[in-house]
């Protein structure tokens, strides 16, 4: 089964060609069906990949697929790496990406785009699949830059509307600021280690010294196109603009794929970071501050989508986080189960959206458990899930990586705690404001409440499932449990492991801080319960009606400004002072005036065709004279 991996990402790519070149002229219903089997057919085979791969005494396989570049000594193969690490990325992109594919076809029904919108879903699912399997950097190079440009596409599926378009070139100009950093490393570690194979790459790597120039400054640069992807300080303002995707799109690319391949890729690259201190530091305070950051803009906002924007850069920041603390199976642990609840809370924010005419903004809810009793139900355990109570999903990763950060730096941890009290507060916010109290619409959308299809609400149901119980799969020993997902991934981590050691918390030490965090999250709940609920506060519509710290996390710490006003206006002055200076009047004016000259002289030299007889013998006679004079001053 596991030299059939090429299936994995053909099947998406038929769909795409298919629903592409069929987009109008086959009808929506065999478009949606083309699109939702070939994932389907790739996660069966990744369910088969996966079961022989975890009953196989050997854990990697490098599946060659052809020959790709050859030129002197550089040989770098196209060929897929199925390991622990790469079987679980598949279950997600695949298994997700399925579900997601189910609800567009309910969600995007009525699109006049409807094919089109299948096609760049499957193109989409390809690369991030190029991305995962790649045996080498090149490769994934490849997914990593094709998910940029798909992400471009969806974000900007509704282009007509000029602020939907300039959302998607802001996310495509991000990203390609961090995948600049990425190219530079993938040079260096070519220069380096002769090879971009991760199998030849990652042996040389781990016989180098800890804090070794030249892996800090490959890691560095690595870490900035992890940045850049996974929306990090400075470069995470694309990831909440991206909202203006339908939703369907901000589910698979901001909460389960896209997002989560810089977590991936410093994963899948851990022996280099645990050999660089530095950039692990660099890598933890980062990911610290934007959790922190995103989840204080997050408390204030009224858009439904914005709030789980982000929400999402928050969750990225604490997947950094465990990784700069040297907790990758921790990070990776929470990529999954935030898969699992993020995509669920975009769905059912989606199928809000849809029941509300298209109506985003809370302060216009309120009221739709009674109308939305699946989506209300769903939603409420994905925010269960989030804010980190147990027996949820996301109690257990969101518990390991506060462990490690507790054992690395306590000031740290209690920042950490802090981004976890926001967390709850502002999910429960959402959910309160959307779901309980009086309906604050207008009488039509009051009309036109309803509950989803089948086709949206059968998804939210498993999403739900999964979130509820996707923890068990690394319930940690200090509550009975076996980890079977640490266990899964240790031969990914093995050399990071012997060089960093296990973590050292006695039982006692880990209940507490498991009681700190569930306490800290029950106290962000009850007090969103009681001002939202029981007050029946709704925010202030008038932006200025607000404290100024509110003022501040409403209008997101002018972050956009403060980047309009360093980057972009300068930026903008300076093009337009070598479009006018420079280009027109200079390269532009240099091209013309040879035009110009030609034209004027010209107009001189036609003033000698007069037609008349007399003058052309005199012009003979002068001109022979003018021989005469030229022999005679020669000789």
């Amino acid at each position: 089964m596991i030299n059939l991996v090429w299936l994995i990402p053909l099947f998406p790519l038929l769909g795409f060609l298919i629903n592409g070149l069929g987009r109008n002229t086959l009808s929506k219903t065999v478009v949606g069906f083309v699109g939702c089997l070939t994932v389907l057919a790739s996660f069966a085979v990744s369910i088969g990949i996966f079961l022989e791969l975890n009953s196989s005494e050997t854990k990697s396989f490098i599946i060659p697929i052809f020959d790709w570049i050859s030129a002197g000594s550089v040989k770098i193969p196209f060929s897929f790496l199925v390991d622990p690490l790469s079987a679980l990325m598949l279950l997600i992109v695949t298994g997700i990406g399925f579900l997601i594919h189910v609800y567009s076809t309910g969600y995007m029904h009525h699109d006049a785009g409807f094919g089109k919108f299948f096609s760049y879903l499957n193109l989409f699912i390809f690369f991030m699949l190029l991305l995962v399997l790649g045996s080498n950097y090149v490769v994934m190079f490849i997914g990593w830059e094709g998910v940029g440009l798909c992400s471009y596409l969806l974000i900007g599926f509704w282009f007509s509307n000029s602020a939907y378009a300039s959302a998607a070139k802001k996310a495509f100009v991000m990203n390609r600021i961090g995948d600049l950093g990425f190219l530079i490393a993938v040079f260096l570690i070519f220069t380096t280690f002769n090879s971009v194979e991760f199998a030849s790459v990652f042996p040389q790597a781990a016989n180098m010294a800890s804090g070794d120039s030249t892996l800090i400054l490959i890691t560095a640069l690595l870490f900035v196109g992890a940045i850049g992807k996974s929306a990090q300080i400075p470069l995470f303002t694309w990831l909440p603009d991206a909202m203006a995707g339908p939703t369907p799109v901000s589910a698979l690319i901001h909460a389960a794929t896209m997002v989560t391949a810089g977590i991936y890729m410093i994963a899948r690259s851990n022996i280099l970071f645990t050999l660089a201190p530095e950039t692990l530091g660099v890598v933890s305070i980062i990911g610290l501050a934007t959790l922190f950051l995103a989840a204080a803009i997050a408390v204030s906002q009224t858009d439904i989508k914005k709030v789980l924007a982000y929400s999402t850069v928050s969750q990225l920041g604490y997947m950094f986080l465990g990784l700069g603390v040297g907790a990758y199976t921790g990070a990776f642990f929470h990529v999954i189960t935030h898969a699992f609840f993020k995509a669920l809370l975009f769905l059912g924010a989606g199928s809000v959206i849809h029941a509300m005419s298209n109506e985003q903004d809370m302060r216009n809810m309120g009221g739709l458990k009674k109308k939305l009793p699946v989506t209300f139900l769903t939603m409420m355990i994905g925010t269960i899930a989030i804010a980190g109570l147990p027996p949820f999903s996301g109690f257990f990763s969101k518990d390991e990586i506060l462990a490690h950060v507790y054992e690395h730096n306590k000031v740290f941890w209690v920042i950490a705690v802090i981004g976890a009290m926001f967390t709850a507060f502002y999910m429960f916010r959402m959910m309160f404001l959307t779901f309980n109290g009086g309906f604050r619409g207008t009488t039509d959308q009051e009309h036109h409440l309803h509950e989803s299809p089948a086709s949206m609400t059968i998804p939210l149901i498993v999403l739900a499932v999964l979130s509820a119980l996707g923890g068990l799969i690394g319930i940690p020993a200090v509550l009975g449990g076996g980890h079977w997902l640490e266990s899964f991934l240790a031969p990914v981590f093995a050399v990071s492991a012997t060089k960093t050691g296990a973590m050292t918390l006695d039982h006692t030490t880990e209940y507490i801080l498991m009681a700190i965090s569930v306490a800290a999250a029950l106290i962000a709940m009850l007090y969103a319960y009681s001002r939202y609920v029981k007050q029946a506060h709704v925010p202030a519509d008038d932006r200025t009606d607000r404290g100024m710290l509110a003022r501040l996390s409403y209008n997101k710490f002018y972050v956009d400004e403060v980047y309009n006003s360093l980057i972009t206006r300068p930026l903008d002055a300076l093009s337009g002072f070598f479009y006018k200076t420079v280009d027109k009047a200079g390269i532009d004016g240099i091209v013309n005036g040879f035009g110009k000259g030609a034209v004027e002289a010209s107009k001189g030299f036609r003033l000698l065709q007069t037609g008349m007889v007399g003058f052309y013998i005199f012009m003979m006679v002068a001109g022979i004279l003018a021989l005469l004079f030229y022999s005679m001053y020669k000789i």
